[in-house]
């Protein structure tokens, strides 16, 4: 009898066994994601349904290219600096001055690479620094070249006190057929801390889990 009981209870604790490890591989997807080596863009392409995803920033401080690097690690996909073919100066005083000046004439500078295959992406991160309220006119220059229509466009900005400013608008009125999200600003002193306030963004916008 007590051979009997115990081979029983053998059995339910195996059954038990079985289906809690079940259950750990259905909700990650139906995929042992501890042994994949990158767990975290496994788990975003996942979620945000295979779409294809493109990170583009502009930087001049390197404040925005961190944040863009973060998102990048934490989404997967493509990333593309903006870069100028006549680089800006390093001085910051001159920087505003040339920003101020290209803003009020309405000059695109010209961009050093093109991207071949942007039909191709789903959803498009755009980030930048604030530059007088908006975004620098690399920027505008981007969306003035390339067709973003249907897609799905995340700004991202960095800043000193300002936020978005009005560049959301301004986005919007540069790229009308697409759907543009909630951005996210974050100050510049606070770039390097900023992992957990972008993690939210994303899941808030709900390109991940």
């Amino acid at each position: 009898m007590k051979k009997i009981s115990l081979a029983l209870l053998i059995i339910v604790a195996s059954i038990v066994f079985t289906i809690v490890y079940a259950q750990k591989i259905f909700t990650a997807g139906g995929h042992d994601i501890s042994k994949k080596g990158k767990t975290g863009q496994v788990e975003a392409e996942q979620i945000s349904g295979n779409k294809k995803i493109l990170t583009v920033y502009f930087s001049h401080s390197g404040n925005t290219r961190e944040i863009a690097n973060q998102i990048h690690s934490a989404v997967g996909g493509d990333i593309f600096e903006i870069r100028t073919v006549q680089t800006y100066p390093g001085d910051y005083d001159a920087v505003v001055k040339q920003a101020k000046q290209e803003k009020e004439s309405g000059c695109k500078p010209e961009l050093k690479e093109k991207i071949g295959n942007i039909g191709s992406y789903d959803v498009v991160f755009i980030g930048y620094p604030n530059w007088w309220g908006t975004m620098p006119m690399p920027v505008v220059t981007f969306l003035s070249e390339y067709d973003l229509s249907g897609k799905t466009i995340a700004p991202f900005c960095t800043h000193e006190g300002s936020g978005m400013g009005r560049s959301v608008a301004d986005i919007k009125k540069l790229s009308s057929k697409s759907t543009v999200l909630e951005g996210l600003p974050v100050r510049g002193s606070y770039v390097k801390k900023a992992r957990e306030d972008v993690t939210k963004w994303l899941r808030d916008i709900r390109i991940i889990k």
